[in-house]
């Protein structure tokens, strides 16, 4: 039996498997959503949920855990990739 990787949603604290997450990378450059889960850079997950995207955003969580502004243009387009 294969080991299925689990992660940790960072605004719910939620250890789930790492398919139902979504990655967000700092580069060096810029902040981006990583569909593949193999882009270098400081990641975090998040859950598949439409809730946990806006709770991340008025709480600014991503912010406080990549150490940098998040526009907001980056949640709206995570909430485009739930539907």
């Amino acid at each position: 039996m294969k080991k299925i990787p689990m992660r940790t949603c960072v605004v719910t604290r939620e250890k789930l498997p790492k398919k139902e997450l979504i990655r967000i990378v700092k580069t060096d450059e810029d902040i981006i959503i990583d569909e593949s889960g193999k882009v270098n850079g400081h990641g975090c997950y998040l859950k598949k949920d439409e809730s946990v995207i806006k709770m991340a955003q008025s709480k600014k969580i991503l912010n406080r855990i990549l150490e940098t502004e998040v526009p907001d243009c980056l949640f709206e387009e995570l909430l485009n990739k739930l539907k």
